[in-house]
C-alpha cells in the first residue's frame, strides 16, 4: 500500500518526530522515503537582485543539511532514502513532487492550528486539501514553546 513516501523537511529539530513516523511506516512496509527540501522562492520577493544569489546559496546549503539529516536518520532505521532540493512555493512543489514521484503517502510536520494558518494558510493545510494521496501530518509544535 505504501511503497513510496514523500517526506518534506525544513531541517528543524522538531522534524525528529516526523522522521520517526516516516521511518516506522517505511520499515514496516519496505518502502522508500523521498526526503524533499523546498527553497521558498517567495523569500526573494523583497531582496535586491545582487543579494538573491547569496541568499539562494545559503538556503540551498540549509536544504543540503536538512535532507542529509533526514537521510541519515532514516538510514539508521534501515530505510532506503532518496533526497532532492527544489525551489518554489513549498506547497506547490510538494504536490508536484508527490505526483511526479508517484508517491503513496506524504508524511510532514505541521505547527498545529495557529491563528496565522487560518489567515494566510499553511503549507501542510494546502497539501492536505489538494493532495491526491493520503497525507500524515505530525504536530511538531508540541513542546516548542
Amino acid at each position: 500500500m505504501y511503497d513510496r513516501i514523500l517526506l518534506p523537511t525544513d531541517g528543524s529539530e522538531s522534524m525528529t518526530t516526523v522522521y520517526e513516523h516516516a521511518a516506522d511506516i517505511a520499515a514496516r512496509r519496505d518502502a522508500t522515503v523521498h526526503a524533499l527540501y523546498v527553497v521558498d522562492d517567495r523569500a526573494f520577493l523583497t531582496l535586491d537582485d545582487e543579494m538573491r544569489a547569496d541568499v539562494a546559496a545559503q538556503l540551498r546549503a540549509t536544504g543540503e543539511e536538512a535532507v542529509a539529516a533526514a537521510a541519515d536518520r532514516l538510514a539508521r532505521a534501515g530505510v532506503e532514502t532518496t533526497t532532492e532540493i527544489r525551489e518554489g512555493n513549498p506547497a506547490d512543489v510538494i504536490l508536484a513532487v508527490a505526483a511526479e514521484a508517484d508517491v503513496d503517502l506524504v508524511t510532514m510536520g505541521t505547527h498545529g492550528d495557529e491563528y496565522r494558518s487560518n489567515i494566510i494558510g499553511s503549507v501542510s493545510r494546502q497539501v492536505v486539501l489538494e493532495s491526491a494521496v493520503p497525507v500524515l501530518t505530525v504536530n511538531v509544535a508540541v513542546g516548542e514553546e
